[in-house]
């Protein structure tokens, strides 16, 4: 069954993936560095706009765990807009991209839920920085993974492999991340999933 085949719920899937500075038990505040959107659309899951922008945390430098682990240096986010800006930014390009008209239905796409559950709420709150509601619910890929696939979503890795899928780009980078979730996302819609939303705050 072909992906634009299948009836959605949504019109656009905006499938996100942070990149965070360091170990939350060690480093506090744990800020987010990277922060990608892909714009999917709901018929035909293909890529139609894309958000990137790497930000520079206001309390920690980025500590060399993490560039091993993600590769970004401190180099990298020299410069860059701050969270509550890069919040600004989301937000412009959310209305631009036509998605905070009332008519269009869109959702977060997340691989686990600590994006969106946690790491967000949490540095918003020790900032102080007000949260658009748009950023209150969300589809956890690992939850209509295992139901279309009988297996536990693991991880991106894991699932990809099952569903005899390529890892593109480098592993714990957002964008990269951002891409191969998109995959994942255009698969299981073309096995016949419908997505609905699985984790949201009250």
């Amino acid at each position: 069954m072909a992906a634009s085949k299948v009836q959605q719920n949504f019109d656009y899937f905006l499938v996100l993936d942070f990149e965070a500075n360091g170990d939350h038990k060690v480093i506090k505040p744990m800020e987010i560095i990277e922060f990608p959107i892909l714009k999917v659309n709901g018929k035909t899951f293909e890529i139609e706009s894309i958000f990137h922008q790497y930000v520079e945390p206001e309390v920690n430098e980025i500590c060399d765990l993490c560039t091993e682990i993600t590769g970004i240096t401190r180099d990298m986010v020299k410069g860059k807009p701050h969270l509550r800006r890069t919040l600004q930014s989301v937000d412009k390009w959310m209305e631009e991209e036509g998605l905070l008209k009332s008519e269009v239905k869109s959702v977060f796409v997340t691989c686990g839920d600590w994006d969106l559950k946690t790491q967000l709420p949490r540095e918003t709150q020790w900032f102080n920085i007000p949260l658009p509601q748009y950023y209150n619910k969300w589809i956890n890929i690992k939850k209509p993974f295992q139901e279309m696939t009988g297996k536990k979503g693991h991880g991106m890795k894991t699932m990809l492999k099952d569903l005899n899928l390529t890892l593109d780009g480098r592993h714990h980078s957002g964008f990269d991340d951002t891409k191969n979730i998109a995959k994942i996302l255009k698969c299981l819609a073309e096995r016949g999933c419908v997505y609905k939303v699985t984790g949201q705050h009250d």
